[in-house]
């Protein structure tokens, strides 16, 4: 036997036991991998489409209980708490009335800080109140007296989605009341109207009649195009108004015109205010003579030359106030003063009037009303004449405030 098989031969059969034995052993550590499971049912019933279409199982016949196990069928007391709809004829108005001085007061609590005192609207708040004639304006002011149909939707819109905020929560007689003076303020109920089921289908909204069928479908298509342009189908774009001219946001120069003028012709103001926030005629006038007469010669060329176009501005603004003032023929005392003769009277002058404190401060100081102090308290009556009763707001607005008053100084 050669060397190498001598070496060979035990070193093979070494490797073999040595194999052996480790296999032993490590299998003996080695746990068997579990079947694969078998998949096919469930992959199936997975895959497979339902046995019928969904919406066929949506439009189904009956309640729906069971279908998707969502829900119940709703209660009828649940179904009457939203079934709040009122329709033009009266169908759902609930028993009930109001008056409008409970309207008033009722208005003043939970509406006046988003529609004003009147209706009038704060700010860019809705308008309630005015409007009449411009509808055929390219501004028209749509309100309820000047737009609205059917008071029935007044009435359910209250109802339903006010006071903002708090919705749903006012009771039927408190909704008859904010109706009936709504209806006060657009001039077309008197002040001792009650609103109630029996009697709001006799008010007839001056634009009952101001709505047609939509029939452009029928009538405007012929002069529709088959291909409408849809780029580069105006040569230039020009700009024709500004948005503070428009009113869509606060006109700070004519907000300061209004203060300067507040600031000017309170008591105690400086000597030395500008002199764009009076009346120019007025202050020359004073100047030259230095006593009361000269403003007094003023008042009266100022009423006898007023623009007939102001009076009359001033007669449709002066309607916010018929709430608490009177003017004309037999115009008496109310929640607030008559206004006869307003311009030339001492503030706080009106014989059987009981003033407040504020009134009584200014007639100290030696307030006379004249179209300067007049504009100014407008403006700001809780800032001129600090601790007034009075809730108006004031008329932001210099123009309306020279409407206002020249409309005042028509009555003596």
């Amino acid at each position: 036997m050669s060397k190498f098989l001598n070496l060979a031969v035990p070193a093979f059969g070494g490797a073999v036991v040595m194999g052996l034995v480790a296999y032993n052993f490590a299998d003996r550590n080695i746990t068997d991998m579990p079947a694969t499971p078998d998949r096919s049912e469930a992959i199936a019933a997975y895959t497979a489409p339902p046995p019928t279409p969904l919406m066929a199982a949506v439009a189904q016949d009956g309640d729906g209980e069971g279908v998707f196990g969502l829900g119940r069928v709703a209660l009828p007391e649940e179904v009457a708490a939203w079934d709040l709809d009122v329709s033009p004829d009266g169908d759902g108005l609930p028993v009930g009335s109001g008056d409008v001085w409970t309207g008033e007061e009722i208005f003043a609590d939970y509406c006046a800080i988003c529609h004003g005192d009147f209706a009038e609207g704060i700010d860019n708040w809705p308008k309630l109140a005015g409007g009449q004639d411009t509808l055929d304006r390219d501004d028209p002011l749509k309100t309820v007296g000047s737009y609205w149909p059917h008071l029935t939707t007044t009435w359910d819109y209250v109802n339903r989605s006010m006071p903002f905020g708090n919705a749903q929560t006012l009771e039927p007689d408190e909704v008859y009341a904010i109706v009936a003076y709504i209806l006060y303020s657009n001039d077309l109920v008197d002040d001792d109207f009650v609103l109630s089921n029996e009697t709001l289908l006799d008010v007839v909204m001056p634009n009952a009649d101001g709505f047609v069928v939509d029939d452009r479908e029928e009538t405007e298509a012929g002069f529709w195009k088959d291909a409408p342009c849809m780029e580069n189908c105006k040569e230039s774009v020009e700009i024709t108004m500004r948005a503070t001219v428009l009113d869509v946001t606060p006109e700070e120069t004519r907000a300061r015109r209004v203060q300067e003028l507040v600031d000017a012709t309170r008591p105690g103001a400086r000597e030395d205010a500008p002199a764009e926030a009076v009346v120019a005629v007025a202050e020359e006038a004073v100047a030259e003579t230095g006593d009361g007469a000269a403003e007094a010669a003023v008042e009266e060329v100022a009423v006898s030359t007023a623009d007939p176009a102001l009076v009359a501005e001033g007669e449709k603004l002066f309607r916010q106030c018929k709430t608490c003032h009177q003017v004309g023929d037999g115009a008496k005392h109310r929640t607030g003063p008559h206004l006869n003769g307003v311009i030339g009277r001492a503030a706080g002058g009106a014989d059987g009037f009981r003033y407040s404190g504020a009134f009584d401060k200014l007639a100290e100081d030696g307030v006379v009303w004249n179209a300067e102090t007049l504009a100014a308290f407008l403006a700001d009556p809780k800032g001129y004449a600090r601790g007034t009763r009075m809730s108006f707001r004031g008329i932001k607005d210099a123009d309306d405030l020279a409407a206002m008053t020249a409309y005042l100084a028509t009555f003596e």
